[in-house]
């Protein structure tokens, strides 16, 4: 039996499923094709359980940190066992919430693996869905108007170096892990790699961090990598940079890793690996070659700005299309590209205000340029910056290493890039996103009255340090 959609969306992860409801709110008859389990990578192996676990970590810290406050406590004992399960927990209820949305919004749920169909019998045109059943049942034909690519990515490896999610773990692997290993060689020194390492480490993990570029976190402000950096060092994470990583090999008992630094040859040792080398699109096996949209030399589906591809009633969003691979970049990009679908008036997303975080300890935030990017770009820039140590609410905290800097225009005073790296940024960046959304001027912020004490202080006296106007710095 052929069934009729509006909208089939391949993929429900959160842009798939996000896509999903919004076109669901505009009355338009649809379905998603998920081959595993709705919510995709971000539910369930990435963005929530690598932060459940992210936070009970913060709280093993904090609690043997705990006579820093007065509070003193004995035994105090990590049950791995019980971290994962509280893990699990969280994305079952999450899981059962977008199950929940895909009924409330009438929504057909295939599990199954899609593929695209070239012109054929169903439709002259490419865009059929073919839908492949685990249990070998008989294949569901769909025939969409549109069709929304969302089906992600998946880690990436290195040349001779594959995934065996026992010793040498992708960051999938490491989140199934059952027991701690005593130590740990991270390559990649990137958003996954930093947040692993300052978990893992304190969860009672001896870490190493290998970084092929010169600088960890290389997409962030150089000052921010310097801080982060500095503060993981501190705590005793030990972290190279400019290292070729050449091979691995894994016995029963540990990995060896082969490396080119500074010339010389160096091998590190260690439990296990955790490869964060960066994802890859899955494009492959779901029919594109039965279609005319092109792929950019990197493997990601070329598409505009509304997110269509050559074929213009095929879209796709999310990791798939490379770019920046957030959660909430996916679930934007998808309401945009359903709204184009429906005729409605929208606009492109503009990726500039689109906020960045690391869920590591310290965090780090940041929204639209780098200094370095704002150079090249051929602003001349002014900047403020404001550390955590002139804040009280910070005192209070215990946490008073970072600082926010603030990045502007000097000829129109436009706010151009904002960067934290201290307690709670990750929820603080908001305020700097909007800001740059409004296309607010740091004169702007400024005035803008931050209640006292908080640690959003911070960000007011930032933007009046641009001109050189802050009260306590």
């Amino acid at each position: 039996m052929v069934r009729e959609y509006d909208i089939v969306i391949l993929g429900g992860g959160t842009g798939g499923y996000v896509a999903a409801i919004r076109a669901s709110q505009l009355g338009l008859k649809t379905a998603i094709v998920e081959k595993a389990e709705l919510g995709g990578t971000c539910l369930h192996r990435g963005c929530i359980p690598s932060k459940a676990l992210l936070r009970s970590a913060e709280v093993y810290r904090q609690t043997k940190e705990a006579a820093a406050f007065g509070i003193h406590t004995t035994n105090v004992r990590l049950d791995f066992e019980g971290v994962q399960k509280r893990k699990t927990a969280i994305i079952d209820q999450l899981h059962r919430g977008v199950q929940h949305l895909m009924k409330k919004g009438k929504i057909d749920v295939f599990q199954g693996f899609g593929r695209i169909l070239g012109p054929s019998i169903f439709s002259p045109t490419a865009g059929t869905i073919s839908v492949e059943f685990a249990d070998g049942s008989e294949n569901e034909i769909l025939l969409p108007k549109n069709v929304i690519v969302a089906t992600g990515s998946t880690p990436r490896s290195l040349p001779g170096i594959e995934f065996d999610e026992n010793r040498i773990l992708s960051s999938e692997g490491a989140l199934a892990l059952t027991e701690l290993p005593e130590t740990m060689t991270i390559i990649g020194g990137g958003v996954i790699g930093i947040e692993w390492a300052s978990m893992l480490h304190d969860l009672g993990t001896k870490v190493t961090v290998l970084e092929y570029r010169n600088r960890i976190l290389p997409t962030e402000d150089e000052q921010i990598s310097k801080e982060m950096e500095k503060q993981l060092k501190k705590r005793g994470i030990t972290i190279h940079t400019n290292v070729k990583v050449e091979s691995a090999a894994a016995d029963d008992s540990q990995v060896t890793v082969t490396a080119q630094m500074d010339g010389d040859k160096q091998v590190f040792v260690s439990d296990k690996i955790l490869l964060s080398v960066g994802r890859s699109a899955n494009a492959a096996d779901i029919g594109l070659k039965n279609t005319e949209i092109q792929l950019t030399e990197q493997g990601y589906i070329a598409t505009n700005a509304y997110y269509q591809t050559n074929e213009s009633h095929i879209y796709a969003i999310g990791d798939v299309i490379g770019g920046m691979q957030l959660a909430h970049v996916a679930s934007r990009e998808g309401i945009v590209a359903v709204e184009h679908i429906a005729g409605v008036e929208t606009e492109a997303l503009d990726y500039s205000t689109v906020p960045a975080c690391v869920y590591s300890y310290p965090e780090t935030a940041s929204v639209g340029m780098t200094e370095a990017q704002a150079k090249a770009e051929g602003y001349t820039v002014k900047s403020g910056k404001m550390s955590f140590q002139a804040v009280g609410k910070a005192l209070v905290y215990g946490e008073t290493e970072g600082f926010v800097k603030i990045i502007a225009d000097e000829k129109t005073n436009d706010l151009l890039g904002v960067h934290m790296i201290g307690p709670h940024v990750t929820d603080m960046i908001s305020e700097a996103a909007l800001a740059k959304l409004l296309d607010a001027t740091p004169w702007e912020i400024g005035q803008s009255i931050h209640p006292h004490p908080t640690l959003s202080e911070i960000i007011g006296e930032a933007a009046l340090a641009v001109d050189g106007k802050q009260i306590h710095g």
